[in-house]
């Protein structure tokens, strides 16, 4: 029996999700995240879901991991000291960057520009010099190089980046470099531009490269002890960590690419989203993952989410690869508060986080978070879960009523303002990946997840008009799905600029020939046979003068009779969408990528049993809520004792182990037959 265990570390809670690959069978577990040592949640929470399951760690035979060590080291600036080996005369390429300013009109006036990951006494110039085709111009000056480095020993950097200009054409003199400062530096990880990012646009390739060096010794040691724990569990299975882009790569890939794990997080609800929307027939989704601290959102479309070339996370931004999702401080920890400037309720950023958390949590925390107002509305049980976590109502009151006092209004009324506010927060973000990118909300079905996504799921669907409102079972541990169930992941970039009417189809048919060959060398060392492989094609597209591109897929067969007309009009036809017209000037193609992936996991769906459509054999009870600024008597239900075909109608709240399901009056819901509930309006 092979055993598939999906990891998630959260702000608040660790997830995890046991699969059994030949039933579909699945256990569940959240324990508390250990912020200081995120992998002693992860150790403990591995042990205690092989108990549940009868198992020991040594039956695992894949172990992934979404984790946020390389986030959390960028937004906190724990960055190692990064030394910056460049061109002879390209020493301040960090700092002269790109003249965009972040924010709105007249914001230059305030913004602070972030200190650099690299700083200059740890930058050194070497003599060498290619052209934009690659032909050396200059050789690369050993010697020098050597001296040089010494200057680096002195400031006792912990990491190196070599990012020499047009090392994308020929990468001969960045392999040279990487292998002299091995021999001097032996003990010190180096990333090269060409193997991280060997694309065009020598700002965005160093700083992508300098921010792999920063954060790569913190996940290195990371990952390292948490493998070493494993290991001495007797896990022998694979060990891998989930990617942003929504893939998989190796946990010793992980090691030199930590700049691919930067919304690895994030990217496992989206992969568990997918699947689950898969087998219940929706391919248009838009996704809302609620933790403690945030809550992500993306878009899917044609049962694919969507992929941006740049991933953001804090003041950082790098050209890498992730899904597009959007993050807003809204989650079920953030504190409300009432500025003195402005007397305006406001919600979030700031959270309660896993310490002290919420006041409900009874472990020291009295700030007002969304939690406590959910408790205080009645949408939360007494107990989370399963019973393991009682809530403290009382205190939960007290907190809460330090709003209604500042603003001189009912308890209820303050509860019920925190939750309208952060939910106005949430819509906001799903109109960033959905409105301003084209698409019409209206048109999509809405998922909520995470621990507090299914609570507000139904409130955000009336917003948005998105129906309907699917929860998953297991909302709460969606994320760590996500990572139990995607696929391996690998892929490589080449620039090519030339104009679609100039180019060889021929000649770019072969080149994504060998790059395809390259990625699946790769994956094949990753442990992933070339017959288990799938190929995805990328160009980065754009009007002649533009100065950004847009990505297109395409397909490699007939590629060098048709396919050069066929993404032009696929791109004429995107820009039209993205941003309302299209031109008549030429077309430039800036570079290919190929991608290739791994085979799906072998995981059966559980079906339920059917019902009669009358959930009563689920109901416990009712239960007081606060709803439509009136208290009203919500049914309460088991979601364990739940039938496919079963109606629910609001109000009412659905509880189980992970989650809690809020469903409003004038509103229905549905048991489809995977155990989904289908919320929507009342007819």
């Amino acid at each position: 029996m092979e055993y598939r265990l999906g990891v998630d570390v959260g702000g608040t809670f660790t997830d995890l999700l046991l699969i059994e690959e030949d039933t579909g069978r699945t256990y569940r577990s959240k324990v508390p995240s250990t912020p200081a040592d995120p992998s002693q949640a992860v150790l403990m929470g591995t042990q205690k879901i092989c108990d549940m399951a009868g198992i020991s760690a040594s039956d695992l035979s894949f172990f992934m991991h979404g984790t946020t060590v390389a986030t959390n080291a960028v937004l906190e600036r724990k960055y190692a000291r990064v030394g910056l080996v460049v061109t002879d005369g390209y020493r301040q390429i960090l700092q002269v960057a790109r003249s965009l300013v972040p924010g709105g009109l007249a914001s230059w006036i305030i913004w602070q520009k972030p200190e650099t990951l690299a700083p200059l006494e740890c930058t050194i110039e070497i003599p060498e010099r290619l052209d934009a085709q690659g032909h050396i111009i200059r050789e690369l000056d050993e010697d020098n190089l050597r001296r040089q480095l010494e200057t680096l020993k002195k400031e006792k950097v912990e990491a190196v980046t070599v990012c020499l200009i047009n090392s994308f054409a020929n990468n001969a003199h960045e392999q040279r470099v990487g292998k002299i400062i091995r021999e001097e530096m032996p003990d010190i990880p180096v990333s090269l531009s060409s193997d991280i990012l060997p694309e065009k646009q020598e700002y965005e390739r160093a700083l992508t490269t300098v921010a792999n060096s920063a954060v790569r010794p913190t996940v290195a040691r990371y990952v390292q002890n948490l493998r070493n724990e494993l290991r001495a569990q007797n896990m022998t299975g694979q060990i891998n960590l989930l990617r942003s882009d929504g893939g998989l790569m190796s946990s010793e890939k992980s090691e030199e690419l930590p700049v691919a794990l930067l919304m690895s997080g994030p990217a496992g609800g989206v992969s568990g989203a997918l699947w689950i929307a898969g087998h219940a027939g929706y391919n248009n989704l838009l996704t809302l993952d609620m933790g403690g601290t945030s809550t992500d959102v993306s878009l899917i479309e044609n049962g694919t989410a969507r992929v941006t070339r740049d991933t953001v996370v804090g003041d950082l931004t790098v050209r890498t690869s992730s899904l597009d999702i959007k993050t807003v401080g809204a989650g079920g920890g953030s504190i409300a508060h009432v500025p003195e400037l402005t007397g305006a309720l406001r919600v979030g950023p700031e959270s309660a986080g896993a310490v002290p958390g919420p006041a409900c949590y009874g472990s020291g925390g009295d700030k007002p978070t969304v939690t406590d107002a959910n408790v205080v509305l009645g949408y939360l049980p007494a107990s989370l879960l399963g019973g393991e976590m009682k809530l403290d109502v009382a205190a939960a009151r007290k907190a809460v009523q330090t709003i209604a006092d500042a603003l001189d209004i009912s308890l209820m009324a303050a509860a019920a303002g925190i939750i309208d506010i952060v939910n106005e927060n949430m819509f906001g973000a799903l109109r960033i990946v959905s409105v301003q990118q084209g698409y019409d909300p209206r048109d999509f079905a809405l998922i909520g997840f995470g621990g507090g996504g299914p609570l507000q799921a139904n409130a955000i669907g009336k917003l948005t008009q998105s129906w309907p409102v699917i929860i998953p079972p297991g909302p709460g541990v969606l994320c760590a799905y996500g990572d139990a169930t995607t696929r391996m992941r690998a892929e490589a970039a080449q620039s090519l600029s030339s104009r679609l009417d100039n180019a060889d189809g021929q000649q770019i048919e072969e080149i994504l020939e060998t790059m395809a060959g390259d990625v699946s060398r790769q994956l094949v060392e990753q442990g992933v046979p070339v017959l288990e492989q799938e190929v995805q094609f990328e160009a980065g597209v754009r009007y002649q003068g533009q100065g950004f591109e847009v990505v297109m897929p395409f397909t490699r067969e007939g590629f060098a009779k048709t396919g050069l007309d066929q993404l032009a009009e696929a791109f004429h036809a995107e820009h039209e969408k993205l941003f309302t017209f299209r031109l008549e000037a030429p077309i430039e193609l800036v570079n290919l990528r190929v991608t290739v992936l791994g085979k799906r996991a072998n995981v059966k769906a559980i079906k339920i049993v059917r019902g009669n459509g009358d959930p009563r054999e689920a109901q416990m009870g009712v239960t007081p809520v606060w709803m439509d600024g009136e208290e009203k008597q919500a049914k309460l239900y088991d979601r364990e004792k739940l039938r496919a075909g079963d109606k629910i109608t609001g109000p009412a709240i659905i509880t189980e182990m992970d989650s809690t399901t809020l469903i409003l009056s004038g509103h229905v819901a549905d048991v489809d037959r995977f155990g989904n509930i289908l919320i929507n309006p009342c007819a």
